[in-house]
């Protein structure tokens, strides 16, 4: 798959830029409606994807190699999709043709999210819509 093919994967959610928490003890993680500093909370992008990692240097670059051990990606994202075999969703824009499906369909994270900077405490954000 060349890297333009592995991109278009993405169907634009925005949940993998959701910050999540993790227990120590447990290791269950826990998403937060608090958005990535550059995640466009409209369009659900990220506002300088080329460069994330210089602002963002935690940001998961996604790999075919890292998928399936990273256990934080949503059940409905498609690069976890196609590594456990199951079929990519209706609403998926390499489905549907269609980038805003995805947000028509309430699948992303558009309206339902804050900023970093305004957020606070991200406990105080844990939701269970994200997965």
């Amino acid at each position: 798959m060349s890297s333009q093919e592995w991109e278009s994967l993405c169907d634009g959610c925005g949940k993998c830029c959701l910050h999540k928490l993790e227990d120590e003890d447990t290791g269950e993680i826990a998403y937060t409606n608090v958005a990535c500093r550059l995640l466009n909370l409209g369009t659900c992008l990220c506002k300088d994807y080329e460069n994330r990692q210089k602002h963002v240097p935690d940001c998961v670059q996604l790999s075919a190699d890292k998928v399936e051990s990273l256990r934080w990606l949503p059940s409905t994202c498609a690069y976890r999709l196609l590594a456990e075999g199951k079929p990519l969703e209706w609403w998926h824009p390499l489905v549907s043709g269609d980038p805003n499906t995805v947000h028509e369909a309430g699948i992303s994270v558009r309206g339902r999210v804050v900023a970093e900077n305004r957020a606070g405490p991200l406990d105080h954000h844990i939701v269970s819509w994200a997965e």
